[in-house]
């Protein structure tokens, strides 16, 4: 008698048309497949999303919608366990609705007697003390915790975390690969792209609205110019989050398309890379890449594309920590000319720059998927 798969509900930012966090729950899906099947596990994901139908058709999973209380109930009552994750779930600067709802979420699992498990999430900021005991009480009835970098464990400690493993690990869009891609493909692609048919090199730009003034897209736009002025360039927008990073990108767009053009350079918009791989691809075809999402970035790295990163939140920091990297600026403070120099620094020494980090990326890429195959070991013994 053959065994039923056991179903296991994963609770992320999922359904918004975030490419970033689509590229979690991607990665998530991609890394429980491998260790499940190589253990002998069936695991069976349904994804909580804002948009079950369209992430059922992108991923080809069973999806709940996450705000239907009694379908997620349901479905976690129906399940073998909950996955928290990936992502930045549990903070409250974009909103103070956030930290209840994930939470919430997982301590239902909780009631019902379901292993939880934390996978590779960035916690914090957390500005509102009274969620740290409610983020601590949860926490210490998950099975497993992991965060994406070692700031994230040590607020959960100054919580009271402190006798709880919390595992350190990347974030899981790391090992995010290209499908019918070898192992070591990753490691070579992103210097395959060098110049256009036309002799331009590309640069993929991600950004997104933080400064009321705008100032920091303006200082991006001055900071391109000047380096177009210096070597005509292929200025590539990928916007990640749709639709409010098409309109920052198109704000950017409309300060250096004449000039660029007049220079002998291109500007152009990627608007239907609305699958985590369509976006993949595109930021492999860069010489360089300019990002504000931190999504952008990470893609950047796995593909060994040189990156450069503007600062609005302490999550690009520490994710350019890792890569021995520091971001260009922050979104108050930012300088086009150094935008300038640092772009023409990393198109002209990119092979450098590569040869630097690949230690470190390829570490991170090989410890992404170790919160996949921790779950999976889990439901191994268990069988």
């Amino acid at each position: 008698m053959v065994a039923a798969p056991q179903k296991i509900i994963i609770s992320g930012y999922y359904g918004f048309r975030n490419s970033g966090d689509e590229a979690v729950l991607q990665s998530i899906l991609l890394a429980l497949r491998k260790y499940s099947e190589a253990a002998g596990v069936d695991l069976e994901p349904v994804v909580l999303s804002i948009d079950p139908e369209g992430t059922s058709a992108a991923y080809g999973v069973k999806s709940v919608h996450r705000m239907k209380l009694m379908e997620v109930r349901q479905a976690i009552y129906e399940s073998a366990g909950l996955i928290s994750g990936g992502g930045s779930l549990l903070q409250d600067v974009t909103s103070g609705k956030t930290i209840p709802y994930y939470l919430a979420v997982i301590k239902m699992a909780q009631w019902m007697g379901r292993p939880t498990f934390i996978y590779a999430q960035g916690i914090g900021p957390v500005n509102r003390k009274l969620f740290h005991p409610l983020i601590k009480a949860v926490f210490r009835k998950c099975t497993y915790i992991s965060v994406r970098d070692e700031k994230s464990r040590a607020l959960l400690q100054s919580m009271g975390l402190t006798g709880e493993r919390i595992d350190v690990v990347p974030d899981p869009v790391m090992g995010l690969a290209l499908p019918q891609e070898a192992p070591a493909a990753a490691a070579v692609s992103g210097h395959n792209s060098t110049a256009e048919g036309n002799g331009l090199k590309r640069v993929g730009i991600s950004v997104r609205f933080w400064e009321e003034s705008r100032r920091e897209l303006d200082a991006i736009a001055d900071g391109l110019l000047q380096a177009c002025a210096q070597a005509p360039l292929h200025l590539r927008f990928l916007p990640f989050h749709h639709p409010l990073d098409n309109e920052a990108s198109r704000y950017v767009m409309q300060r250096v398309e004449n000039r660029v053009a007049e220079l002998g350079g291109r500007v152009s918009l990627c608007e239907d890379a609305l699958h985590p791989l369509q976006m993949l691809r595109e930021v492999a075809c860069c010489d360089a890449l300019i990002g504000m999402r931190l999504h952008s970035l990470i893609y950047a790295a796995g593909r060994r594309v040189p990156l450069m990163g503007v600062s609005y939140d302490p999550k690009i920091d520490h994710f350019l920590e890792q890569i021995d990297s520091r971001p260009v600026g922050s979104t108050a403070s930012l300088d086009s000319s150094q935008v300038a120099r640092e772009l023409l620094r990393l198109l002209e020494s990119g092979d450098v720059w590569r040869r630097e980090r690949e230690p470190l990326i390829a570490r991170l890429v090989e410890e992404a998927e170790a919160p996949a195959r921790q779950i999976t070991e889990y439901f191994h013994r268990k069988g």
